[in-house]
């Protein structure tokens, strides 16, 4: 079951409409980049791992047959690569719409590649959400990524755009290119 989670976005971090703000994307904000921005620059935040254990109801599944899509899940020594735009706050309105489906803003320093750092935000979905479905075998994740599809395009193509974007970012993720693999041979069988 999807939960919207708009408003309470709008409530959280309350942003002047002349401000300007670091975005942290690290899914499908990568490569599918739908939203104005000032600036990009590769970053990195610590302490996070990617991964595909929250459900979409909305973008790449449907309530019956949610797809799979990443968060971040707390990770002692982790570090999660991926790419800052800097944006005028009332982009996060349209933000707000598109990551609606369990996700919640939440303040995180970045490192971007120069080892400059700036305070910013990025969207998780925290395990305590309706649309969480949680761990599961890359095997698994990805059987179930290879049967969903929504609005927005099949959940295999939402996973192959990742890992090719993350290719070309030049990073490694280990979670991410096993469940490639995994869709590829379910492709080829």
């Amino acid at each position: 079951m999807s939960k919207n989670t708009f408003e309470e976005n709008q409530r959280r971090h309350r942003l002047e409409d002349d401000q300007r703000v670091w975005l942290f994307g690290y899914g499908s904000l990568i490569y599918l980049v739908d939203f104005p921005y000032l600036e990009s620059r590769p970053a990195s935040i610590r302490g996070w791992s990617r991964r595909f254990w929250q459900g979409s109801h909305d973008h790449r599944g449907t309530e019956e047959n949610p797809g799979r899509v990443v968060t971040l899940i707390e990770e002692a020594g982790a570090v999660c690569g991926g790419l800052a735009y800097l944006v005028e706050a009332p982009v996060f309105r349209q933000l707000d719409i598109r990551e609606k489906n369990g996700y919640l803003r939440v303040a995180t320093e970045m490192t971007f590649d120069d080892g400059s750092h700036a305070p910013g935000l990025t969207y998780i979905a925290t395990p305590d959400n309706e649309a969480y479905l949680g761990e599961a075998s890359e095997y698994e994740i990805a059987r179930h990524i290879y049967r969903a599809e929504g609005p927005s395009g099949t959940n295999a193509d939402y996973l192959l755009d990742l890992a090719a974007a993350l290719r070309e970012l030049g990073l490694h993720d280990q979670h991410v290119f096993d469940i490639e693999f995994h869709i590829l041979k379910l492709g080829n069988q």
